[in-house]
């Protein structure tokens, strides 16, 4: 549902132009993530928020913190934002980029279509100066995500802080030297929530072969993963000490683990899932 106008006011948390307005275009799981987030931070008064399919439950929710709402990038004629947001699926952004080309050419430009290169959206932007390409994961969704972020030469100090600054309302950010790397990125920890959350079934299936109900198997597979989760979140232990904390010799830990480290046997499959998903990344960013 449209909103009003947007007339920018001063935000909590501004960069360095306050005046200039922040587009997010697509408003779905992640791009509404990315909105929470920076309504949470104080931006609200400085967003425009661009998605025809908004849910109007959540369109007044952000009309209410000060943003705008609009259906299409009409919604940006006479301004000139500081940074622009294309958060549509990756299969709509050949349809959608070319419609921000000319506002592209004095902003900066945050892509977080997976498997969608650079050389794609310069072709469907007109080639404009900043473009950074990131990478969010899905606890983004609950501010607990990590973005992987990789700027062209042509992206200012500037203009990398404030990426920096709008990605970090969903989670931590890390900078990547090149591009390629992205793929990588998509294999571990982009797709990596979906590895966990199949160890999740995978134990609780065990569980209930040695004879638990299903509903306790259940509860106990996914309350050790989230309790491990949240253990190594606040420990300043690495993952092998904490592993070796939990295994006392001869033990019924050492027992599992012989299984699943005997010959490299995890490690391995992992290897294997993540050759397999940046592979995967290399051979979509040539159809797009």
């Amino acid at each position: 549902m449209p909103g009003k106008r947007l007339k920018p006011k001063k935000a909590v948390n501004p960069s360095a132009d306050a005046k200039r307005p922040i587009v997010v275009v697509g408003v779905g799981h992640m791009g509404g993530a990315i909105a929470r987030g920076l309504v949470a931070a104080g931006w609200g008064p400085r967003l425009i928020l661009i998605d025809p399919a908004i849910k109007s439950t959540d369109a007044r929710a952000f009309t209410k913190s000060g943003a705008a709402v609009e259906a299409d990038a009409a919604a940006m004629d006479g301004l000139t934002p500081e940074a622009i947001v294309l958060a549509v699926k990756p299969q709509l952004m050949r349809t959608v980029a070319p419609a921000y080309a000319a506002a592209a050419r004095k902003a900066l430009i945050i892509s977080i279509a997976a498997g969608t290169p650079i050389e794609s959206l310069n072709l469907w932007l007109g080639e404009p100066r900043a473009i950074i390409r990131a990478m969010p994961n899905l606890p983004a969704s609950i501010g607990k995500g990590i973005s992987a972020a990789y700027a062209t030469p042509g992206t200012t100090a500037a203009q990398r802080k404030l990426a920096g600054t709008l990605l970090a309302a969903i989670g931590d950010v890390v900078w990547l030297d090149g591009e390629e790397l992205l793929n990588a990125v998509t294999a571990v920890s982009g797709s990596g929530p979906a590895y966990v959350f199949l160890l999740v079934e995978a134990l609780a299936a065990a569980a209930e072969r040695q004879g638990l109900s299903a509903d306790i198997a259940k509860r106990l597979a996914r309350k050790t993963i989230e309790g491990a989760g949240a253990l190594l979140a606040v420990t300043p232990m690495d993952p092998a000490t904490l592993r070796q904390s939990v295994t006392s010799p001869g033990g019924t830990t050492e027992a599992a683990l012989k299984v699943l480290m005997g010959d490299g046997r995890l490690e391995t499959m992992l290897k294997e899932a993540v050759d397999a998903a940046t592979a995967r990344g290399f051979e979509l960013a040539k159809t797009r």
